[in-house]
Parts: C-alpha cells; structure tokens; sequence
C-alpha cells in the first residue's frame, strides 16, 4: 500500500514537471511570435514612413511645379498684352501712313516732289544746326565782360550761375564794412573814401564782378542792393531785366556800386519784396550778405535786437520769396552772430541753391 502511494505521488510530480515545460514551451514560442511580430511591424512602418516621404516629396516638387506653371502663363499673359498693344501702334502707324499717302495722292503732288521737298525741308534744319553750333563755338568760353582775379586764380566754387532771370542781391548795411563790430563802429566815424576802401566792402565788390562775368550771354540779370531799403542799383529800371550781353550796362553798374558808402540796417524782407517788381520772376538768386537781418518791413520799436529777434526777422522774409528758385548764398561772416551761417546754408540746401563761404582772398 505505501509503495503505491509513493508511486502515485511519483507520477504526480512526473505530470507537473510535464505541464511546467509545455508551459513554458508554449509562454517560449508566444515570445518568439510576439518578438517576431514587433520586427515585422517596425519594418512595414519604417516601409510606410519612406513611402510618406515620398510622397511628401513629389507633392513638393508638384506644387513648385505649379507655381512655375503659374508664372509661366502669367509671363505669356504679358506678352500676349504687349503683342497686342504693339500690333494696336504698328495698325495705327499704317492708317496714319495710308491716310498721308492718300493726302498726298489727292493734292496731286508727285512722289517725287514730296521727297524733294523733304529733303529741302532737311537742309534748311541743317543749316540752322550749323549756324548754331558755329554761334556756340563762337562765344564758348566767352563772358559778358572780364574779372580777372588776384594772381588770375579760378575757383571751383559749386556756384549754380545757369538761368535766364538772374537777380543778384547786395548787402549795403554798415555791416558790410568789417567782420567785427568795433571796427565797423570805427569805419563809420572815418572819411567816406576810407570806408569804400574797405576790405570786406571790396571783396564784396568784387565778387559782384565776378558773378556778372560769369552769367551767361544770352541771359537777363538784374542787381540790387539793400539795407533798410531796396533798389536797382540802376536807377530807373525797378521793373526791368537788363541784358547779360549789354556790357556797358555792366560797367556802369559796377562803377556805381563802387560809390556806395554801406550805412543802415537790414531788411531781408524789403530785399526779397522787391522781387515781385519784376516782370517776370527770377530763376536764379544770389545773395551777398553777411549775416540774419536787423529788421523786418520796418524798423523795430527799441534800439536793440536780441538774436531771436533776428531769426524771426529771416524765417518772415524767406516766406516772401518765389517759389522753386534756387537761392545761392555768398556769406561774409559778421562777428556775433553764430545763427546766420546755418540759417542760410538751411535756405540754400531747402531752395536747392548752394552756400558759399569765401576766404579773405576771393574772388
């Protein structure tokens, strides 16, 4: 009786042995199909990936594709416009041509006599060309009269001196006679020749000279002066352009100015009214001046001027200037008044005229 028990108890454990290894034969073979499943679906996504890329890709290269198609019938678009519109002016041109023939044809003039005529017509312009570039040769290099500097030195000066209307506009103030104020006040207590030998007062003289031998031939000018006050500095001709190529007219004017004494004050206001006198408006301005003004239309109330003062005076007169004209600017620096240069350097570049400043030793 034990010993089948011990033989039943042996068989018990012989089956659980049994059962443990299918177990885990079976648990062995669903690891392997699960391990076998995993490489197999991360291939078919790697697989699936490379064909969304692909894909991807073409639509890319699809869509540039598109947009080259796009630009392409765009261009052809613009093309087809312009070889519309050059067929619409090439149709033009021929009913303008058929109409001229058919003129030509009904006046009963011949081929011949048109193209005779024609050609007449031609030398007539080029003899025209021809006398006018000899005219041009001719004064090329040519002024209205002749300034020739210290030492027949020539400046480079940025100076536009074009135009057919030039007004030239002299400072006459006390100022004129000297950079700094003390000297001035000395100036005006001398002799009247001391003060036209002046050395600021003939350097703007002959500036004045220099500017009127470089206007152009065939331009009109015009040269006033001012202080409190402006004038011509003919008298008599306030409402009128002079002509560049009049010499004489020059020579007087410059012999004229040579026998003015600057007193007074300034008014850039009076200067600049003094424009609208004339026919027509200038093209071309050039001020000779040296510093803002010391009043407006009038005189101030009080016997100083603060250089506030001043400055209101020169914005007020630039507001009576014509428009589009450039305004050039021959500045002689006065002693004490540190606003003027930019002022007036601002109104050229503002005007398109240019700023000079010149040395002691010009023109």
């Amino acid at each position: 009786m034990a010993r089948r028990k011990r033989q039943a108890s042996t068989f018990n454990l012989s089956f659980l042995d049994i059962m443990s290894c299918g177990f885990g034969a079976v648990v062995l073979v669903f690891l392997i199909i699960d391990h076998s499943l995993e490489i197999e679906i991360e291939t078919v996504n790697a697989e699936v990936l490379a064909e969304v890329n692909l894909l991807d890709e073409d639509i890319r290269e699809g869509e540039a594709g598109l947009v080259r198609l796009r630009n392409a019938l765009d261009e052809a678009d613009l093309e087809i416009v312009e070889a519309d519109g050059l067929a619409r002016r090439i149709t033009e041109e021929l009913d303008e041509y058929e109409a001229l023939i058919a003129s030509i044809e009904e006046s009963g003039v011949s081929d011949t006599d048109a193209v005779t005529q024609l050609k007449a017509e031609i030398n007539q312009l080029e003899e025209k060309i021809r006398l006018l570039q000899e005219a041009a040769e001719a004064e090329a290099g040519r002024s209205a009269r002749e300034f020739v500097g210290e030492g027949n030195r020539q400046y480079l000066t940025g100076l536009n001196l074009g135009g057919d209307r030039i007004i030239i506009l002299v400072d006459t103030s006390a100022s004129m006679l000297a950079n700094q104020l003390i000297n001035v006040i000395r100036l005006r207590s001398m002799d009247e020749a001391l003060q036209k030998q002046a050395g600021k007062w003939t350097r703007t003289l002959d500036t004045v000279d220099w500017l009127t031998a470089q206007l152009p031939v065939n331009a009109q000018f015009q040269v006033m002066t001012f202080n409190t006050e402006a004038a011509p500095v003919l008298p008599g001709t306030e409402t009128k352009w002079l002509e560049v190529a009049d010499t004489p007219k020059l020579e007087a004017i410059s012999a004229a100015l040579r026998e003015r004494v600057p007193a007074g004050g300034t008014s850039l206001y009076n200067a600049f009214e003094a424009l609208r006198a004339l026919p027509t408006p200038p093209d071309n301005i050039f001020l000779l001046t040296d510093g803002l003004p010391t009043q407006a239309e009038r005189p101030p109330r009080g016997s100083k001027v603060s250089g506030n003062q001043r400055l209101q005076f020169f914005r007020d007169a630039i507001r009576r200037l014509p428009g589009n004209v450039p305004v050039n600017i021959v500045l002689f620096p006065m002693e004490g008044d540190p606003m003027a240069a930019s002022e007036y350097w601002q109104l050229a570049q503002a005007s398109s005229g240019s700023f000079l400043s010149p040395s002691i030793d010009w023109p």
